[in-house]
């Protein structure tokens, strides 16, 4: 995942293709998809019923013979020929059109940090079976820091945290590379789950899939005085439907217990770098990207466990994708991306 500036330059189209969500960005045209990883396929014939916005509506809620997937787990894509159909139906016939008419198009993808060769097998397939005659892998972390505007190119350290549906990526960049990175198998998936579980164990309520994300806003909201919210599920015992006020306290609480191992990986990668390095980051602080970035309090226990300034990047869903267009358009410093992995 090492490719130059010239060769992102030869290439028409990016893609981000998350556990959450799709992005795809065209040359000269921006943000083109923006839409839920899933797909809704009727299992007795094959064929797709929905995709993107209105197969994730349908999750929980369909009759046996139609099955709501997810093709890409963790950033990785674990089912490539399904992978294909969802971005031949997001794309549309126009986009793919125009790929034909090129004598040879060539796709950039972000890639997490340190993913392995099947991973990056698997996303090169992908693209290949969309009509791609090259494919450029970018690490993700640094085109969410190009995205987010950071001087990635400066001999002083910038460090981010990109924060995604099934992993969390941390890293310290210096003069266009990155100086150390973790990776951590938490992410607001992991977060989703543990506000599950803990409505299961101290209220014997089942939370609809589609109220957990709302319930994160709620949380982000609610005023210093008021301490519980109404939730809305099914009753464990029963099986009826009910009403019960939770503590907000205790949601918050169950939130950040999984967020305990990004704090040690953040420890990992600062004790890994130079001394003065570090002090960098007293000053530059650190940037919170990715489509989880925004989970309430999240910045503030970073502030808190790690003594640095933390900010949330304006748009951090889209940084990824957004930087990783800003390489293809040329609108990047060479030395930003030389090398581009650690």
């Amino acid at each position: 995942m090492n490719p130059t500036l010239d060769q992102l330059r030869r290439c028409s189209v990016a893609f981000d293709i998350g556990a959450a969500r799709t992005r795809v960005y065209l040359r000269n045209t921006g943000l083109v998809v923006d839409e839920p990883s899933v797909v809704a396929v009727d299992i007795r014939t094959g064929a797709l019923i929905a995709v993107g916005a209105r197969a994730e509506q349908m999750a929980g809620r369909t009759p046996e013979h139609i099955r709501v997937v997810r093709p890409v787990s963790n950033g990785t894509i674990v089912d490539i020929a399904m992978a294909q159909r969802m971005l031949k139906h997001l794309l549309g016939d126009k986009l793919r059109k125009s790929w034909r008419r090129a004598s040879m198009v060539r796709a950039a993808v972000c890639m997490p940090n340190g993913s392995d060769p099947l991973a990056q097998r698997a996303a090169t397939e992908t693209l290949f079976g969309l009509g791609a005659r090259r494919v450029e892998l970018v690490d993700t972390l640094i085109s969410a820091a190009v995205g987010c505007g950071m001087p990635v190119e400066h001999p002083e350290a910038t460090m981010i945290v990109v924060c995604g549906a099934g992993t969390t990526q941390i890293a310290v960049l210096s003069l266009g590379s990155i100086v150390a990175a973790e990776t951590v198998p938490v992410g607001g998936d992991a977060i989703d789950h543990a506000v599950v579980q803990h409505l299961r164990s101290q209220h014997e309520l089942m939370l609809p899939s589609q109220s957990v994300r709302p319930l994160h806003h709620v949380l982000g909201t609610v005023g210093p005085t008021l301490d519980s919210t109404e939730v809305y599920g099914r009753d464990v015992v029963s099986g009826l439907a009910r009403t019960v006020m939770v503590e907000t306290d205790g949601v918050r609480h169950a939130m950040r217990t999984p967020l305990t191992a990004v704090l040690d990986a953040i420890g990992t990668v600062l004790r890994r770098c130079p001394p003065d390095l570090v002090a960098d980051l007293a000053d530059r602080g650190i940037m919170l990207a990715g489509g989880s970035a925004l989970m309430p309090g999240l910045d503030a226990m970073l502030r808190h466990a790690t003594g640095i300034p933390v900010t949330i990047a304006e748009r951090p869903d889209v940084c990824a994708v957004q930087g990783l267009g800003a390489m293809i358009e040329g609108r990047v410093r060479p030395m930003a991306l030389a090398p581009l992995s650690a």
